[in-house]
């Protein structure tokens, strides 16, 4: 399996010439659906769906799937996609991978706005994708794409979470919102995490690509 990070929070999944994509968002690049048989998105925030972006993928392949919660379903429904809505649980396949549901709800964030739904992607046993939640999946996770840097989300949470699920590596998604110096912190933290679980913790640039499996 090829993992390709894109920006901020999508990430591409190919393996036998079929390719899964993870929240597409308005911060990432368009490319990333290239070819794609497949979308994951874990919620409905503008930085991880974009439904204008889904509706010309859609156009030019008509045998497009996407997977989400019910909220983002309601507001795609002008895409011409075949669209599943799923739960926490659910499991299915998609474009040749493996899929489960895992978690609910999106972290809380700024008081006056609501908690809206937030599924995460446990992908072949092997990449688990929490959207914008520190979900614990309960199982053992191979690889780890962990939110770094969010209105929501504290250092310290991010550090808690990874001594949580104490992934074989992990790498952070998330990250757009941030400039090098951030990214520099970022950076560093992971490296001394990465040392303390004698894991493979770092991040990806916008293009890089890592081989699992």
């Amino acid at each position: 399996m090829k993992l390709t990070k894109f920006g901020h929070a999508c990430v591409r999944l190919e393996k036998s010439d079929s390719a899964l994509v993870i929240d597409p968002g308005s911060f990432s690049e368009e490319s990333a659906l290239d070819g794609a048989r497949a979308v994951l998105i874990t919620h409905e925030h503008f930085d991880h769906v974009e439904p204008e972006r889904l509706r010309r993928a859609a156009e030019a392949d008509p045998s497009l799937e996407i997977w989400t919660c019910e909220g983002v379903a309601t507001a795609l429904a002008g895409v011409p996609a075949e669209i599943h809505v799923v739960r926490d649980g659910d499991a299915f396949d998609a474009a040749g991978f493996r899929v489960k549901a895992v978690g609910e709800w999106h972290a809380p964030n700024h008081p006056d706005q609501p908690i809206v739904q937030n599924v995460g992607f446990m992908v072949d046993d092997e990449v688990f994708y929490p959207g914008d939640a520190l979900t614990p999946p309960g199982v053992e996770v191979p690889t780890l794409l962990a939110p770094t840097n969010a209105p929501w989300l504290k250092g310290s949470e991010l550090i808690a979470y990874l001594r949580e699920v104490r992934p074989a590596r992990a790498f952070s998604t998330h990250d757009g919102l941030l400039n090098e110096i951030g990214l520099g912190i970022v950076d560093r933290w992971l490296a001394l995490e990465s040392e303390k679980q004698q894991a493979d913790m770092r991040r990806l640039k916008p293009g890089e690509s890592v081989t699992l499996l």
